[in-house]
């Protein structure tokens, strides 16, 4: 029995997290007399800001008149009195650091501030200067303002309303301002009700419930407590039937053999969009839980509109099941936005050639073959085409990358990162990127690896679009170790390394919001099980962010988890994720072998189905780098099949 390396029902971490440091983490406020350092107190200000404590925050704030970093000074003794300041105030900082990160940060935040006391003058007029526009709240207050001044936003606002766990105060704000002025009807309320229950939103459906007829105690019942609404059968008013169809979502989570007696006894009751309403709902858990039966219940949806999770599960069951027709016209039901994803560009190529679309197939293929990562990588080999490396391209000048020594970002970037500030670093390091052509992303990407901060030499380098360098992309750091460590055991180092680069992009102490820790982000409970298994005698928790201990106990792990698998790669790197339980309870659903490609599009987590894609795309090129060939995705996939297959089965 292996420990799990995640905690059930936490969200599963891998290198899009946000890495926590474990020293910035452990700070405790101390006395004004205590401070060691200007930096000390600039810490404790950044933690008097966050709890809102404006005296505090101004006092300390006070003490660094001279510090390297005045806009977060700055920034963090505004912030917390955002609501009361004054606006001559507000516009002096933005003036002050125009251009800067933290400035729109801040012009992020008066946003927000602006929105909730519906002061649509000034929101008008900063809205267009907030550079980064990536808030949903703020998107939301944008059409609320517009619809306020009579503009037809109703089909902005639906392309837009598919993330409830982002939609705050504004979101529902808007869904209100929509239905009273006509343009949403009680069908799209109750449509993103539906919604709110599919992604585990109740509070968003509580705050909804009033703009439909139901009663609330009874909407929120059918969240909470479905079956006592399941028992009292779908009643007689549109309220009701949505109410049950809400409730057997939920139901069927836990227990789909009940949700599917209560449809069958109720669906007499119900119109046929409401019964297909219902089956959607019922498909939803079913594809979660990998049933065979989710094709059946999907077919019975009809042509309904669905969430955009709803259609990635749709189509995923169908290529599970190896129905490509029903495949082909679920990509096809998408709407353009979700049709366009590299993934279903793919699998869109895959259904047209089992269907002898040949031409069309290869069109498809061709599209994606020159992105890299793993859809690309697998075009190319539908094409014919092994997965080699890109030409380098010029090697940089020593001025192009003295350019961004000189860059003041990418300086506060690193002054955030020497104070293990990684959230800061991150983001001002970003910042900087986004008017940045090849060549100079390349420039700041050597300028990072000069610094050893490798993770934003790879995200950086990671963002060329013509210029390729894939020893910035794909970088190879304690080879020494490395090499020792995989010899030891037999393991793929090309693999190993391809793990680590998605697990913490080779930040020696990094940790997760979970718990991991170090390269290979090993949960404590693993790393102690899993030094006593190889006889590390002499452990201690402690050691876990050392590299050659960090590296030791992670390859044994994993070896550990590939041989109780049977040597599969997909498996085994899907159970580092997710816990070794997880791949063969999903394994033990299908009903014949499949290949890796489509064992890992159908894993039900979000993150470990990225997860699985990127590691073993990660490989594929680690392993070019280090055998000088080319090499093959698919083959690294391998075929998953039902336990008890022998290897003369498979395909």
């Amino acid at each position: 029995m292996f420990p799990t390396k995640w905690i059930a029902g936490a969200a599963l971490a891998t290198a899009s997290i946000a890495l926590v440091a474990p020293q910035a983490q452990a700070k405790k406020p101390v006395a004004a007399s205590a401070f060691a350092s200007d930096d000390d107190v600039f810490l404790a200000l950044r933690d008097a800001s966050r709890s809102n404590d404006a005296a505090r925050a101004a006092e300390l704030a006070g003490r660094l008149g001279n510090y390297a970093i005045p806009s977060y000074v700055d920034y963090f003794r505004l912030r917390p009195r955002l609501a009361t300041a004054s606006e001559q105030e507000i516009r002096d900082y933005l003036t002050r650091y125009d251009g800067q990160a933290i400035a729109d940060r801040l012009r992020n935040d008066w946003l927000l501030d602006l929105g909730r006391n519906r002061n649509w003058t000034l929101f008008d007029e900063q809205y267009p200067l907030f550079v980064l526009n990536d808030d949903t709240q703020l998107k939301c207050y944008a059409l609320m303002s517009k619809a306020l001044k009579g503009q037809d936003v109703a089909a902005e606002a639906r392309a837009l309303l598919t993330t409830p766990q982002q939609y705050g105060e504004a979101c529902p704000a808007l869904i209100a301002t929509l239905v009273e002025n006509g343009q949403f009807t009680v069908e799209d309320v109750w449509s993103q009700v539906r919604l709110a229950s599919e992604l585990d939103a109740a509070a968003v459906a509580r705050r909804i419930a009033p703009l439909t007829d139901a009663n609330e105690t009874t909407l929120m019942q059918a969240f909470d407590r479905p079956a006592a609404v399941l028992a009292r059968g779908p009643g007689k008013t549109r309220a009701a039937h949505e109410t049950f169809i809400v409730a057997l979502g939920r139901t069927a989570r836990n227990d789909i053999d009940a949700a599917i007696k209560a449809l069958t006894a109720g669906a007499d009751n119900l119109n046929g969009k409401e019964r297909a309403n219902a089956w959607a709902q019922v498909a939803y858990a079913a594809s979660f839980k990998l049933l065979p039966e989710a094709p059946v219940f999907w077919r019975r949806t009809e042509d309904i509109a669905l969430s955009p999770e709803a259609h990635r599960r749709k189509a995923r069951m169908a290529l599970r099941a190896g129905e490509w027709k029903q495949l082909r016209e679920a990509i096809e039901a998408m709407p353009a936005s979700l049709r366009s994803e590299p993934a279903w560009i793919y699998w869109l190529g895959r259904a047209f050639r089992v269907e002898g679309r040949k031409d069309e197939a290869n069109r498809l293929f061709e599209s994606l073959s020159g992105q890299t990562g793993f859809y690309g990588q697998l075009a190319l080999e539908e094409l014919g085409r092994p997965v080699t490396l890109p030409p380098r391209p010029q090697p940089l000048s020593a001025e192009e990358v003295a350019v961004m020594a000189n860059n003041a970002g990418l300086r506060r970037a690193l002054k955030f990162f020497d104070m293990n500030l990684r959230f800061e670093g991150v983001r001002e390091w970003n910042w900087e990127l986004r008017r940045m052509n090849d060549r100079e992303l390349l420039a700041a990407a050597e300028f990072a690896r000069q610094k050893n901060v490798l993770d934003r030499m790879v995200n950086t380098s990671d963002r060329t679009k013509a210029e390729l360098d894939f020893t910035q992309r794909f970088p190879m750091p304690f080879r020494d170790v490395m090499s020792a460590a995989t010899e030891r055991i037999q393991l793929d180092m090309a693999w190993v390394y391809g793990l680590i680069r998605q697990e913490s992009r080779f930040v020696q102490n990094a940790r997760s919001h979970v718990g991991a820790s170090g390269l290979m982000q090993l949960m404590p409970a693993t790393a102690k099980w899993v030094a006593r298994k190889i006889g590390l005698s002499d452990f201690s928790p402690q050691q876990v962010n050392e590299i050659g201990t960090n590296v030791t106990l992670g390859t044994n792990y994993l070896n550990m988890v590939l041989n109780d698998l049977e040597g599969s790669q997909a498996m085994a790197t899907a159970a580092y994720n997710a816990g070794p339980g997880r791949p063969r309870a999903w394994r033990s659903t299908l009903s014949r072998p499949v290949e890796g490609a489509v064992f890992a599009e159908s894993i039900p987590f979000s993150e470990t189905r990225d997860y699985v894609k990127n590691v073993l795309s990660n490989a594929t090129y680690y392993a070019a780098l280090l055998e000088g060939k080319p090499q093959s995705l698919k083959a690294r996939l391998g075929t998953i099949a039902p336990q008890g297959y022998s290897p003369s089965e498979l395909p």
